[in-house]
């Protein structure tokens, strides 16, 4: 009797083991579920880390317009883009080297010397200062060279196209000048009107000093397609790779074209979306420095640009060229309406 109790037994538990278990189908049609809900949930997470990296690119720009303005209440003075002598090259600090000590970095600028080239001060140029760089940069990485540099997301308004003449010692229509005195008295079109800072991108792809177009007061380019016709060295991964660098190309952009504009440029089979420089500054007596360098970022439909009164705006793609030229100026006079 207690034999076949027990065979009963263990055959209902057998059972009802049986009865637990998943068929094959079940197990699919659950998996299935499970990959439809991360379809769904997954735009949904990369829409709210966007919208962070967009917050968090903000604020470093309002951090930058503090410390320009301190800067500026310090020494009665804009930062100038760069100091160069004519004929003589000089690896000149950027502005954002010279505003270090309004952004909580005084004990780096201790090793910083003004008066000599920033390529012989390696510990300063190696440093990765995280206000410099937006979140959504995907190249958030050292350039090893001598030396070694860090990039930066942040570029200073030099204007609309010419950022020195030499030989009539003029710089760029924009608020950051090379061997420029100028402050926020000058910016007669009024701060709230006038670019400081927009985004660019790091490790971008450059023509350059190919010694045209030259002259005095050349127009800028109208049409994008025009930048490769004027020739010069294509270097890849160049620009916006040192933040110490007062060269327009690594610390600086332009107003040429509108944010995110492509400036195409085809070499070796592959067309490369580029920055533009006609001559480096200081290597010329008498070769002017027209640039086009594109405020680019990685967010959605435009960049985040600071103006000089500290306000910082989303500037998107669609913006007019000329409206976005006349955010460029300090005293162009004109009068707009942002899109």
């Amino acid at each position: 009797m207690y034999k076949r109790e027990l065979y009963i037994h263990n055959r209902e538990c057998l059972i009802m083991f049986h009865r637990r278990a998943f068929t094959l189908i079940e197990l699919l049609v659950v998996i299935a579920i499970i990959a439809i809900l991360i379809g769904l949930l997954l735009p949904a997470v990369q829409k709210v880390r966007s919208a962070a990296n967009r917050a968090k690119c903000s604020n470093n720009l309002k951090q930058i317009g503090i410390a320009l303005h301190n800067y500026h209440d310090s020494n009665q003075e804009i930062p100038p883009q760069g100091v160069f002598t004519v004929g003589n090259p000089f690896f000149s600090y950027s502005p954002h080297a010279r505003i270090l000590p309004y952004l909580e970095q005084a004990n780096l600028y201790q090793f910083v010397d003004l008066n000599a080239p920033h390529s012989s001060q390696p510990l300063v140029t190696q440093q990765r200062i995280a206000t410099y760089i937006c979140p959504s940069e995907i190249r958030d990485q050292p350039n090893i060279g001598t030396p070694t540099t860090y990039p930066v997301n942040y570029g200073t308004n030099v204007g609309t196209w010419l950022a020195f003449d030499p030989t009539r010692h003029l710089h760029g229509d924009g608020a950051f000048g090379v061997n420029a005195k100028l402050n926020f008295e000058s910016i007669s079109d009024g701060l709230s009107n006038t670019l400081g800072c927009s985004e660019v991108k790091a490790y971008q792809p450059a023509l350059r000093n190919g010694g045209q177009p030259n002259g005095h007061d050349v127009p800028p380019p109208s049409h994008p397609s025009q930048i490769a016709s004027f020739g010069g060295g294509f270097a890849d991964n160049w620009s916006h790779v040192a933040w110490v660098n007062g060269e327009v190309l690594q610390t600086g952009f332009t107003t040429a074209f509108p944010p995110n504009t492509v400036i195409p440029y085809t070499t070796g089979g592959r067309t490369y979306d580029i920055d533009f420089t006609a001559q480096r500054l200081g290597f010329s007596t008498t070769l002017q420095t027209y640039l086009v360098v594109t405020s680019r970022s990685y967010h959605t439909g435009g960049v985040n640009s600071l103006f000089l009164d500290g306000s910082v705006r989303f500037i998107r793609n669609s913006i007019s060229q000329a409206t976005w030229r006349a955010m460029g100026t300090r005293a162009g006079g004109e009068v707009f309406f942002e899109n």
